[in-house]
C-alpha cells in the first residue's frame, strides 16, 4: 500500500465514520476545531483506524499530541512502514 492510498483510506474511513464531508479531509484540519471531533470521538477514530489497518495504536503520547489529519495520516503512515 503506497503512502497516497494510505491517506485516502484514512479520510475516507474517518469521512465515513463520522459522516464528515471529504471536501474537508485535508492535512491541515484540525481535529476538534475543523472536523469537530471531541475526546469520544478520538477515542472511537483510534478504534476504527485500528481496524482498517489491522495493528494497535498503544503510543498514548503520540496519540494525544495528534491535533491534526495530517498528524493521523503521519502516524499510520510511520506505523505501516514499521511493520514492513
Amino acid at each position: 500500500m503506497t503512502d497516497q492510498e494510505i491517506i485516502e483510506l484514512i479520510d475516507n474511513t474517518l469521512a465515513n465514520e463520522f459522516e464528515l464531508n471529504i471536501d474537508d479531509m485535508i492535512p491541515g484540519a484540525v481535529l476538534k476545531d475543523d472536523l469537530g471531533l471531541d475526546s469520544l470521538d478520538r477515542v472511537d477514530m483510534v478504534i476504527v483506524l485500528e481496524k482498517a489497518f489491522n495493528f494497535k495504536m498503544s503510543e498514548e503520547e503520540t496519540i494525544r499530541a495528534i491535533r491534526t489529519l495530517g498528524d493521523i495520516h503521519n502516524f499510520v503512515i510511520g506505523k505501516k512502514h514499521e511493520m514492513q
